[in-house]
């Protein structure tokens, strides 16, 4: 939600990818792939912004906190992070979702999308459940 210098994001990346590997995730067992590289976690996350209302996203902690520490009114990007968030996990029909306690009410959100979203077209996404570490 903040601008990034390309050459900066692109090393990111890089280092982000590199420290996952380092942690043993294995390739050959799992997918690892650019989350920006696959257009449908934004298709879908504007398809879910039709659906999610303003309020809601405007109680969110996050984005009181972030707002104010930014010293700002805040940009569209940070307050529909969290619907991008819920098109992530929506988009693999995910059932169950590690989150640290700051992200559970981010999780009750993309809970509350796929809820409506079901009623209003039919079943097509599980609802997700938290996964919570004690850590």
């Amino acid at each position: 939600t903040m601008p990034k210098e390309p050459a900066v994001l692109r090393q990111n990346i890089l280092d982000t990818t590199a420290a996952i590997l380092a942690c043993g995730i294995d390739p050959k067992k799992c997918f690892l792939f650019r989350q920006s590289l696959v257009s449908e976690h934004a298709e879908l996350a504007w398809i879910l912004g039709c659906l999610t209302n303003v309020p809601r996203l405007l109680r969110l902690p996050q984005w009181k906190m972030k707002r104010a520490s930014q010293n700002s009114e805040g940009t569209v990007g940070l307050l529909t992070y969290p619907v991008l968030q819920a098109a992530d996990i929506l988009l693999y029909k995910s059932t169950r979702v590690p989150v640290g306690e700051d992200q559970v009410l981010h999780l009750e959100l993309a809970q509350d999308i796929a809820q409506h979203f079901n009623k209003k077209y039919g079943e097509f996404f599980p609802v997700p459940k938290a996964i919570l570490s004690e850590l």
